[in-house]
């Protein structure tokens, strides 16, 4: 799919869409479609797509994941977390309906804001405000992404310790299959873990780099410390993605992501990288922001995320 193709889906559903740099190389930033981000590289879409979900709605009954690069909140679940908050797991119509705003832009920059009003698992209503702040940097065959994710609590009472947690976290999906992998510097046993079934057979050393197959049968999902600088996904020799996020604020902590049961309390593994395989032929490289012992009125939670892409 080239950018011309993802433009007119989104012209057919009547969905906005903003261009940083050109529809050729650069970012399509789909403002009504939870604000995702398509990187397009020498005139072809890199980021995984689904028509279907873009040309239809989500609803009640059925979330359509239209791919792309999202910022959405940590954690899924736990008691803390945003995807349970009906007791059944669901993207929250807040999320799926955010109207996103490009509050100024340049041929290479865009500021995006959206006004997001999120429910935890525990009842307890957190106003925010959801930017993504992107520039890109064009290198050759290369497209250079950088975004700063921020969630800004705009609710008038202080939250404390115990009460939430919250972080910004970038979801970025590609197609998968039999010469997918990901790649990063080996981590040690401390540094790794699954969240879903058991994943040793998907991953070994090789050479002074440890992979991690993503064609899978069973999904997978595997968490990564602070430890780890980077991870990069390679499907074959077509496409290359690989993926940084910067240091904290001061006073900011590294959280629990999981998609665990409403009813459990987050573990003390913090997630700074995370990968997720899918048997439906999908996978994601996620970055993640910190979370603050308190939420002050106006506090911003931020993070850098820089993601590297070319092709073949």
């Amino acid at each position: 799919m080239n950018g011309n193709d993802l433009i007119d889906l989104m012209q057919q559903s009547h969905r906005r869409v903003h261009i940083i740099g050109t529809k050729d190389n650069g970012i399509l930033a789909a403002l009504d479609l939870e604000g995702r981000l398509f990187a397009v590289v020498n005139d072809r879409v890199i980021n995984r797509v689904v028509p279907s979900a873009i040309l239809n709605r989500s609803n009640k009954t059925s979330y359509l994941n239209p791919g792309g690069d999202a910022l959405w909140p940590a954690p899924e679940g736990t008691c803390f977390g945003y995807e349970y908050a009906t007791g059944i797991w669901r993207v929250p119509p807040a999320i799926t309906g955010a109207v996103w705003e490009v509050v100024s832009s340049s041929s290479d920059t865009a500021f995006i804001r959206a006004e997001v009003d999120l429910i935890n698992n525990r009842q307890l209503g957190i106003p925010c405000e959801f930017e993504r702040h992107i520039k890109i940097i064009q290198r050759g065959i290369s497209l250079v992404q950088n975004v700063t994710e921020v969630i800004r609590y705009i609710g008038k009472r202080p939250l404390h310790k115990g009460e939430f947690l919250i972080a910004p976290w970038s979801l970025c999906q590609f197609d998968s299959g039999k010469p997918g992998r990901v790649t990063m510097p080996p981590p040690t046993e401390k540094d790794i873990w699954d969240y879903y079934s058991k994943s040793e057979s998907q991953r070994h050393l090789e050479g002074e780099v440890f992979v991690v197959d993503t064609y899978t049968k069973n999904r997978f999902q595997l968490g990564l410390s602070s430890k780890i600088p980077w991870i990069e996904y390679n499907y074959g020799d077509e496409l290359r993605a690989r993926r940084y996020a910067g240091d904290l604020p001061v006073g900011q902590f590294y959280i629990d992501i999981a998609d665990a049961p409403p009813d459990q309390p987050p573990s003390k593994r913090g997630v700074k990288l995370s990968i997720y395989c899918d048997p439906s032929g999908f996978m994601e490289i996620e970055a993640c922001g910190g979370c603050p012992e308190n939420l002050e009125p106006g506090t911003e939670l931020s993070v850098n995320i820089i993601t590297e892409y070319s092709t073949g």
